[in-house]
């Protein structure tokens, strides 16, 4: 079986804010995460579809 990865459309990115502080994301390839600076949170990617919710993100460093 192969894995396939889905890639983000960073387009997206335009349209989406971070659902806690209403302000712009900044894409993390590396990690496949949305990250908002502002609430210090990571939404991650998951097949190419962000997950978009407080209680999945990832609280940052």
């Amino acid at each position: 079986m192969t894995t396939v990865e889905h890639a983000f459309d960073r387009h997206m990115l335009e349209a989406l804010i971070c659902p806690k502080t209403h302000t712009t994301l900044h894409y993390d390839a590396e990690k496949q995460e949305l990250v908002s600076k502002a609430a210090g949170l990571a939404f991650p990617i998951r097949n190419g579809i962000p997950v978009m919710l407080v209680d999945e993100a990832r609280e940052l460093d």
